[in-house]
């Protein structure tokens, strides 16, 4: 169906992911931290990324802004347990939400229709 980009330094919420999105059919790709998703996201053609807004060596939002500022197609979904000013700021420069966690995997699905649907428009 569709090929995501799932940037998050905790390995629970990365293997939670890859899981549910691999069984709907998708094919998931994972970074470990913010820098390693700037990398994949540039070297990679991804439906969707959904980026942890608080990680190590690049925070999600620095990693919303240098891809844009390459790949302005990119659609990001953050995600973070207490969305703050970086949540904000990248849903006001074009994110298309940030998903609260824990986050119920309906919300998942949802925010990546809403994503895949406006991609496929395009």
């Amino acid at each position: 169906m569709a090929r995501i980009l799932v940037v998050d330094d905790s390995l629970v919420i990365r293997n939670l992911l890859v899981e549910y999105l691999s069984d709907q059919g998708h094919q998931v790709d994972t970074a470990i931290d913010g820098q390693e998703g700037i990398e994949k996201a540039l070297d990679g053609d991804y439906d969707a990324i959904l980026c942890d807004l608080h990680m190590p060596r690049k925070n999600g939002y620095q990693v919303f802004t240098e891809v844009i500022a390459h790949r302005p197609q990119s659609r990001f979904i953050m995600t973070d347990s207490l969305p703050d000013e970086l949540a904000r700021m990248a849903q006001e420069a074009g994110a298309y939400g940030c998903l609260t966690k824990p986050f119920d995997l309906d919300e998942v699905t949802r925010a990546l229709e809403k994503i895949l649907a406006v991609t496929k428009s395009v």
